[in-house]
């Protein structure tokens, strides 16, 4: 297939300048300038102008490059042979190569090779006056972007820098993306001393090798896809493909088609066809979060993929063969849910091969600084090296039951960190219900009260909390400015009056 390419291109490039017009003057032999004229005076490069190396052994031509390349908009740094353009890869950052085949000391092919070593993204155009299938070849395999045949135009050397500067464009817009998207998802790390936790990294180091599908168990919000996702990374699947779905989150009408994929015409709405999860995932790992959710219907087309690596697009009569490792989640009780009929007791036999069980936030709960701290830093910007949280705000974090585990403390240290300007974080920047439960605890160590004595305790706590300022203070309380001016003075005139 290789050759065939190479084939293919060659024969284009043959035909490319076959079919240019006599040129009324060339300043090289081996260089036609064609109809398109090139700008009189030389513009400046760009601020972010591709930086190209060319290389060829002949004087002619490397005067030419070194006029014309910079007209085109790019910085250019010209060699007269292959060992100074190795040199100059090692000293400077090229974006790209235009180097000659033929070239005493060193081929052009072997210097993209060294540049190959010394800079993995450097793009690579080979010039010829002779070529031939072999060095097409040979070219392709070193990843060269394209193979460009003297004598050639001007115009076709641009349209050719073009395409590479543009082909870079997009590598750094996918590598932004991808940053993005990792940020987002966050790393795989498991965060945390406890020894339920080490027992947990230490099942997932013997399972993840392995091809087993695997169940894991744990209440909401525990961690359950950070822990499939941290298998797949440490599986021999790493590089392949990790996709998420939440079988809960979608209608039971669309989870089929979601999961398999279906062909045009389908079903109403259908207008195109569209591969589903199990063949986006194939090679890698598919991760089916609340597998407890799925449909009975479902259930036994999951079971019949799991046994035969075999899917069937809806509205196809066709099989089509996936390689997927499927990691499944659950919150809910599925041996109580086979009991009730709601879950298929073979499917939860074949899914529960190896099983994970995550233990709750609230009995682990000497992790949660380590985990406060882990979740503030993806929220600031600004230094995060000293105090982030006061003494007060860690112990009502630490003595909160957190009843949806680490999602419910993500969300927390988030609300807290945007209304905290500058570090550490206080129990004032915690949510209401922090302050609520702090002075429900208050009264229960107190003699009883009576309801205006309860309230004004409320609003002096609120008032420390905000620094004085009384619309922050109506706000979380939720009565008027109005109302909470009459009662402090009303507090205060019974005040003076004592």
């Amino acid at each position: 297939m290789l050759a065939a390419k190479a084939r293919i291109a060659a024969a284009n490039l043959n035909c490319d300048c076959q079919s240019l017009p006599s040129p009324k003057k060339s300043p090289h032999p081996r260089m036609k300038v064609g109809s398109s004229k090139m700008p009189s005076k030389p513009k400046q490069p760009k601020a972010d102008g591709m930086h190209i190396l060319f290389a060829d052994d002949e004087p002619q031509l490397q005067k030419l490059m070194g006029t014309e390349l910079p007209r085109m908009g790019y910085r250019v740094t010209v060699c007269p042979d292959g060992p100074t353009a190795v040199d100059v890869l090692s000293k400077e950052p090229i974006d790209c190569l235009l180097v000659d085949l033929d070239m005493p000391g060193m081929s052009g092919i072997e210097v993209i090779a060294r540049a190959r070593e010394i800079r993995p993204e450097i793009e690579a155009v080979i010039m010829t006056g002779n070529p031939s299938q072999e060095t097409a070849i040979e070219a392709l395999r070193h990843g060269t972007f394209d193979y460009l045949m003297k004598p050639c135009r001007l115009a076709e050397i641009s349209a050719l820098m073009g395409r590479v500067s543009e082909r870079r464009e997009w590598n750094r817009l996918v590598a932004a993306l991808r940053h993005r998207l990792q940020r987002a998802e966050g790393d795989s790390d498991l965060i945390g001393e406890n020894q339920s936790m080490h027992a947990v990294r230490k099942l997932i180091a013997k399972v993840a090798p392995t091809e087993s599908t695997v169940l894991i168990r744990g209440e909401t919000g525990c961690g359950k896809e950070l822990v499939a996702r941290a298998i797949a990374d440490e599986s021999l699947r790493s590089e392949q493909p990790f996709v998420a779905i939440n079988c809960g989150a979608l209608p039971e009408t669309l989870i089929e088609s979601e999961l398999f994929g279906h062909v045009k015409g389908a079903f109403t709405g259908a207008d195109s066809g569209r591969m589903g999860l199990f063949e986006v995932a194939s090679g890698g790992t598919l991760f089916l979060d609340e597998v407890g959710e799925l449909p009975l219907a479902v259930q036994a087309k999951l079971l019949r993929v799991l046994e035969t690596g075999d899917i069937r697009r809806l509205g196809d009569n066709q099989s089509i063969k996936v390689d997927v490792r499927v990691v499944c989640a659950t919150h809910r009780d599925l041996e109580k849910m086979v009991t009730e009929g709601t879950f298929r007791e073979d499917l939860m036999f074949r899914i529960n091969t190896f099983e994970l069980r995550l233990p709750a936030l609230r009995d682990r709960i000497d992790d949660l600084p380590a985990l406060a701290e882990h979740l503030l830093r993806r929220h600031r910007a600004d230094g995060t090296s000293g105090q982030l949280f006061t003494e007060a705000a860690m112990a009502e974090l630490q003595s909160h039951q957190w009843p949806g585990n680490v999602r419910e403390l993500a969300n927390v240290i988030e609300h807290a960190s945007v209304l905290c300007d500058a570090l550490p974080i206080d129990v004032e920047h915690l949510p209401q219900h922090f302050a609520r439960r702090q002075l429900r605890a208050d009264l229960a160590d107190t003699a009883p009260m009576t309801m205006r004595e309860i309230e004004l305790r409320a609003i002096e706590r609120a008032m420390t909390r905000h620094n004085g300022n009384k619309k922050a203070v109506a706000e979380e309380l939720g009565m008027s400015l109005k109302t909470l001016y009459n009662k402090l003075n009303a507090a205060s005139e019974a005040s003076e009056a004592a």
